[in-house]
């Protein structure tokens, strides 16, 4: 198994929900380790440019007002495989098709508003992570 980073982020409905302490609690029992994390409020321009990749989809509009809303908990993860790691953890992005016992089938109200973010590729995680995280903003874990 490969050791990688990813990106979370536990989105305003998740923050609204005080559950910042189990989704993090369930990432940590899963061997995934905490090496950067920092709550803030995204404004409309940085989660357009976050969210870009979705900008030409009918949704981005919501997605946008939505991820803008309330404050985030953003957190970069490392472990074996923590890429598909935090995705099993989190589950499907649809709640009704999420497996029992994943952070989205136990918290999410529905698609547009599902609690988590998660990297979907290493590469994609690199460049997420520099997002949120740039200037050594990512503490290695020594011990």
């Amino acid at each position: 198994m490969a050791v990688e980073q990813t990106l979370s982020i536990i989105k305003p409905d998740g923050i609204q929900k005080n559950l910042i302490g189990e989704i993090v609690s369930r990432f940590e029992n899963a061997g995934l380790e905490v090496v950067a994390a920092r709550m803030m409020h995204l404004s409309k321009e940085q989660a357009q440019e976050f969210y870009v990749v979705h900008k030409e989809r009918p949704f981005f509009d919501d997605l946008i007002k939505y991820m803008t809303s309330g404050p985030v908990f953003v957190q970069a993860l490392q472990g074996d495989d923590a890429v598909a790691r935090n995705r099993e953890i989190m589950g499907a992005t649809d709640p009704s098709d999420a497996d029992p016992g994943t952070i989205r089938a136990d918290h999410a109200a529905s698609i547009e508003e599902n609690v988590v973010h998660g990297s979907d590729a290493a590469e994609t995680a690199a460049v997420e992570i520099a997002f949120f995280f740039a200037d050594n903003g990512v503490c290695p874990r020594t011990r």
